[in-house]
C-alpha cells in the first residue's frame, strides 16, 4: 500500500511518499480502506519532532480516518466488510489502510459523505472531552472557544451550541470571524484588533466566562484567568504560543477556578472507547440531522501531505484540512 512516512523528525523533518506493507487485523480491530485522513497539528509537531511517537508506533501519521470496512479479527460483532466508517487512530492514517480498535470506530451516518466524516473524529473526541469530562459545560453558561476557525473551534461552537451554551469564539480575521458566527457562534471576536477579555466581559456583564477551551496557550493563559467567572473551567487542548508562561496565579485562588488539560494519544483505549459510545448516543444523532457539520478547509492527494502540513502551519485554514487516498 502507499503511505506517508516520517523521516528525521525535527528541523530537517519530511514526510515522503512510499510503499509499504499492508496491515493484518488482529483480535479486536477492524482493517479499513483508506478513503480520507484528517491532518492535524499534532501531524506537524510530530515532523517537528515536538511531539514523538511511542516506541511502539509507525513511523506513518495521521490521526483519523474514514473509509470502508475491508477486514475484521476475531471478536468483532459491531462491524461487517463493506461499512461506511470513520475513526480515531493513534497513527497509521496517512496509508492505504489501517488498522483500529473496532471501540474506537463510527459509522458514517445515512447522508453524510466519507469526506467530511474524515472531518469529525479527533475534533469530536478532543471537544466532548475538553467541554463535557472536564469542564462540565452546561445548558445556559458561557463558553469561549480560542481559535474558533480551526478544525476543532468549528466544532466546539457546534457542539457547544448542542449542549445549550451562549458561544464566543476568537478568531484572526474578518473572513474567520464571520464563518464562526455563521455556524453558531453569538460573537466572535477578532483577536488582532479587540481584546477578548475587554469584549468577553462587556458581553457577560462583568461576570465573565464560565469555560474557555485554549489551544493557544503563552501569555492567553493570564488573560484567560482574567475572563473567567467565578468557578471557571480553563481547559487546555494545545500551546500554539508556547507552554513556559509567567502569571498571576492569584484568580485561581480568588475565583475557585480550575484549570484542566488533555491529549488524546495518552488516554487508555477504555477511555477512548468510552468517549467513541457517548458520541454516537449524542453528536452523531446531530450530524446525522444536520444540526453538527464539520466544516472542510480544503482536500489534497496524498503525495501532496507536505503542502496540506503547510497550510496549516501558515494558519489559512478555516475547517479541516484532508487528505484523499
Amino acid at each position: 500500500m502507499q503511505a506517508i512516512i516520517l523521516e528525521n523528525p525535527g528541523r530537517s523533518g519530511r514526510y515522503r511518499l512510499s510503499a509499504c506493507p499492508a496491515p493484518t487485523p488482529a483480535e479486536g480491530q477492524v482493517l479499513i480502506r483508506t478513503a480520507y485522513a484528517g491532518v492535524n497539528r499534532a501531524d506537524l509537531l510530530q515532523k517537528q519532532g515536538r511531539y514523538p511517537l511511542p516506541e511502539h508506533m509507525p513511523s506513518v501519521p495521521g490521526m483519523e480516518v474514514s473509509g470502508e470496512v475491508v477486514g475484521c479479527g476475531n471478536n468483532v460483532a459491531e462491524f461487517k466488510q463493506g461499512d461506511k466508517v470513520c475513526a480515531l487512530v493513534s497513527e497509521g492514517a496517512f496509508a492505504g489502510n489501517v488498522v483500529v480498535n473496532a471501540q474506537h470506530v463510527l459509522p458514517v451516518p445515512a447522508g453524510v459523505t466519507l469526506e467530511h466524516a474524515a472531518a469529525l473524529p479527533e475534533a469530536c473526541f478532543t471537544v466532548w472531552i475538553s467541554l463535557v469530562w472536564q469542564a462540565r459545560l452546561a445548558a445556559g453558561e458561557t463558553v469561549l472557544v480560542h481559535g474558533g476557525a480551526s478544525g476543532i473551534g468549528t466544532i466546539a461552537i457546534q457542539i457547544a451550541k448542542l449542549l445549550g451554551a451562549r458561544v464566543f469564539a476568537t478568531a484572526g480575521s474578518a473572513e474567520k470571524c464571520s464563518h464562526c458566527k455563521h455556524i453558531g457562534a453569538e460573537r466572535a471576536i477578532a483577536y488582532r484588533e479587540e481584546d477578548f477579555v475587554a469584549v468577553t466581559k462587556e458581553l457577560t456583564q462583568g461576570k465573565g466566562v464560565d469555560v474557555i477551551l485554549d489551544m493557544v496557550g503563552g501569555d492567553y493563559f493570564g488573560r484567560n484567568l482574567e475572563c473567567l467567572a467565578h468557578a471557571g473551567r480553563l481547559a487546555i487542548i494545545a500551546f500554539l504560543q508556547g507552554a513556559k508562561i509567567e502569571a498571576n496565579l492569584a484568580p485561581v485562588l480568588l475565583k475557585h477556578l480550575q484549570i484542566t488539560g488533555s491529549t488524546l494519544r495518552s488516554r487508555p483505549a477504555h477511555e477512548k472507547a468510552r468517549l467513541a459510545a457517548e458520541l454516537k448516543e449524542t453528536v452523531w444523532k446531530a450530524v446525522a440531522c444536520g444540526t453538527i457539520k464539520p466544516v472542510i478547509d480544503s482536500v489534497f492527494s496524498l503525495v501532496e501531505a507536505e503542502k496540506a502540513l503547510s497550510r496549516m502551519d501558515q494558519g489559512l485554514n478555516i475547517g479541516k484540512i484532508l487528505l484523499k487516498l
